[in-house]
């Protein structure tokens, strides 16, 4: 007769075979067979990386009027009537100034909307974004 891992049991079953259901060796860890094995599931927190920031910066012209500026800053960059006319002044004598740092896609936005009014009110203020 043929070696099986089937155990004989003419009892058990039609045919007489069954499948030899024993429990696996543990290995010799402590606890002995029987012993519940116990599983630690630790939950792996994905790393973020932080986007690049970008500044948004105000050239200086020789056309543009201040007025315009301080209102373009009040009306894209949020910025109360002091803090706009700090920063026109700003570009005024140093040529540039920073209206915010943002995310890229958010300073491709206030850099295009700044031109697009600016054109349309026929002045010709610069409006460009930098890597921080």
């Amino acid at each position: 007769m043929l070696h099986s891992s089937l155990n004989p049991d003419p009892s058990a079953a039609p045919g007489g075979l069954l499948p030899d259901l024993r429990m696996a060796d543990d290995g010799g860890r402590a606890g002995g067979p029987g012993t519940p094995v116990t599983s630690v599931i630790t939950k792996v927190k994905p790393k973020t990386k932080r986007p690049n920031l970008y500044r948004v910066l105000i050239l200086n012209d020789d056309y543009t009027p201040m007025e315009f500026v301080v209102h373009v800053l009040e009306k894209f960059f949020q910025m109360d009537v002091e803090a706009a006319t700090k920063v026109m002044l700003h570009v005024h004598h140093h040529g540039i100034g920073e209206c915010g740092v943002f995310t890229y896609e958010i300073a491709e936005t206030k850099v295009t909307q700044v031109m697009d009014f600016a054109r349309k009110h026929q002045h010709p203020l610069q409006c460009v974004m930098e890597k921080k």
